[in-house]
């Protein structure tokens, strides 16, 4: 939100605040992409800039959208990860500058991070979102594996030559 508001002019901030606030807390993804598009074509002429850093980000910042409705506060903040951080800085401190190998290092990382999955065990989930969870999951997985399938055959059925770098070497 700041970098975008980095872009706006002062006389135009709160309007483009609102607007960019309502895309990222839509009730849908559907919606999102609805206040998104209406934002696009309201400010994209008078602000290129800060609409074009709305719309890198935007699907990273609609991500729990996909999520059912009771997790979706608890996904979206990086508070959780972010207390992680300062109680593992705490506890190092607390042990001395030099921790006692990679085994002490260790155990004090899944420490934290099973008191913090414990303080998340709060939250229920109901069979209907644990098939909208299974669903999500299994998108995710489609998604993956588009993305890293293995190299097709060419037209000939013979294997292309591999590449290597970017200079397709």
């Amino acid at each position: 939100m700041k970098n975008i508001m980095d872009k706006v002019p002062e006389r135009a901030k709160v309007e483009v605040k609102e607007a960019v606030r309502a895309s990222y807390q839509a009730p849908s993804v559907a919606m999102a992409r609805l206040l998104r598009d209406d934002l696009v074509t309201r400010y994209e002429k008078r602000y290129p800039s800060a609409v074009r850093c709305f719309l890198e980000d935007f699907e990273a910042c609609v991500a729990q959208l996909h999520l059912p409705p009771a997790h979706r506060r608890t996904a979206r903040t990086t508070n959780l990860l972010e207390r992680l951080f300062v109680e593992e800085r705490r506890r190092l401190r607390a042990a001395g500058t030099v921790v006692p190998g990679e085994r002490a290092v260790m155990k004090l990382a899944f420490s934290a991070v099973i008191r913090a999955s414990e303080s998340r065990r709060g939250i229920r989930i109901t069979d209907f979102e644990r098939r909208q969870l299974e669903r999500l999951a299994e998108q995710q997985r489609k998604g993956f594996h588009q993305q890293h399938q293995p190299v097709k055959t060419t037209e000939d059925g013979s294997t292309p030559i591999p590449i290597y770098s970017s200079e397709r070497t």
